[in-house]
């Protein structure tokens, strides 16, 4: 009986083994290596540690037999922080700047294929067909488009390919698609408010010259709305120098107040600037800036309360700018209750000594959890060192 039971055990285990994609242990140089010497192209599950789709499809999609199947049979599989360590350099390699970012790349480091968000199993295995089908890779996409190719189907899939990562061309794309239509429908509306990052874009002046039929999809004011938003963004983009990673206050201030109040502009740049602290891992640049921002916080909604308190969680250790933290994360639950706000103020109080409340929370927020089918594995292990 305990050989039969051992081999159960084991016979369970193989299955576990089996079921997934399995990931590579190792660094990106040695992953190429393994690649090239087994002829085949790496997948790269390109991630940020605090983005939701990507916990989704570990969750959901990672897992599934048949997409492991696939995978591992076909790819060298590798799952990289883009935020940590080498992954910072690949981030700007290959030019990642929304997550997921699914990558397919070959043993020469070339990049051949790319898509990304959540992706169903039917739609993340047909993807990595794709990948391997030379005439159905983004680069041979690229190539196509390049000759001229006008088809309204093609046009659309390959702007949805791009428009995250490769902007310039996927305005390009959009300028030919748009270019041929004669009327919009919802969907097209849809894909030229996401094209249109810019007010230099050549789609901005179709944003302009299709206004009448857009506001018959859109109400005038968020015509409006967007408007100013693009105008923003140009604004923000040129008053930012990535280099020297400085600020224009006086160009922002200057040309954003052609369309915005001088309250409103001022308060715009020190978020921008907040934001971008945060990015370059600036935390006292980024400490004090929202520390400023936010002495009122009455009005924000309970889910940007709780992002701004995880963000001090995480990069954070002044214990007063904590305790601030933790009034923002209370709101967030007054406002709305859920398994992430209380998720976040269970550890904002383990962080500043206060054992008893966080124990307190960290059982809420797993009950929580368990009432609304929600992973809560990292609040468990929370709770176990308390």
């Amino acid at each position: 009986m305990k050989k039969l039971t051992l081999f159960s055990s084991l016979f369970i285990g193989a299955l576990a083994l089996a079921q997934g994609i399995k990931f590579e242990d190792s660094n990106f140089a040695t992953i190429l290596a393994k690649a090239k010497k087994e002829n085949k192209l790496i997948f790269v599950d390109a991630y940020a540690s605090w983005c939701g789709p990507c916990k989704l499809m570990v969750k959901n999609i990672f897992p599934l037999q048949t997409v492991g199947d696939f995978y591992n049979s076909h790819f060298v599989n590798a799952k990289i922080d883009m935020e940590k360590g080498e992954g910072v350099g690949l981030a700007k390699k290959y030019n990642v700047k929304a997550f997921p970012t699914y990558l397919f790349i070959n043993g020469d480091g070339e990049e051949v294929h790319r898509t990304l968000g959540y992706v169903e199993e039917k739609d993340f295995i047909q993807f990595a067909k794709d990948a391997e089908d030379p005439n159905k890779r983004l680069t041979a996409l690229k190539q196509k488009f390049e000759n001229g190719e006008k088809d309204p189907e093609f046009l659309k899939n390959l702007a949805g390919l791009t428009i995250y990562n490769d902007s310039e061309l996927a305005g390009k794309v959009l300028d030919r698609y748009f270019q041929q239509k004669t009327s919009l429908d919802q969907e097209d509306v849809q894909m030229l408010l996401s094209g249109t990052q810019s007010t230099e874009s050549p789609l901005y002046k179709i944003f302009q010259s299709k206004k009448a039929e857009i506001i018959k999809i859109f109400p005038e004011d968020k015509y409006a709305k967007f408007d100013k938003n693009i105008k923003l963004n140009t604004v923000l983009k040129k008053a930012y120098n990535a280099d020297t990673k400085t600020w224009n206050d006086n160009y922002f201030l200057t040309e954003s107040q052609k369309f915005l109040t001088k309250d409103e502009s001022e308060k715009i740049l020190k978020r921008a600037k907040a934001n971008r602290a945060l990015k370059n891992k600036d935390i006292p640049t980024y400490e004090k800036l929202t520390l400023e921002l936010y002495k009122d916080y009455s009005s924000m909604s309970s889910e940007e309360l709780n992002s701004l308190a995880w963000d001090f969680f995480e990069n954070v250790s002044s214990k007063t700018s904590l305790e601030k933290a933790v009034a923002w994360a209370q709101e967030s639950v007054k406002k709305n209750e859920n398994y992430a706000n209380t998720d976040t103020l269970a550890n904002l109080y383990n962080k500043i000594g206060d054992k008893k409340n966080a124990k307190m929370w960290a059982e809420k927020s797993v009950q929580l959890a368990k009432s609304t089918g929600e992973d809560s594995t990292d609040t468990e292990k929370l709770l176990k060192s308390l």
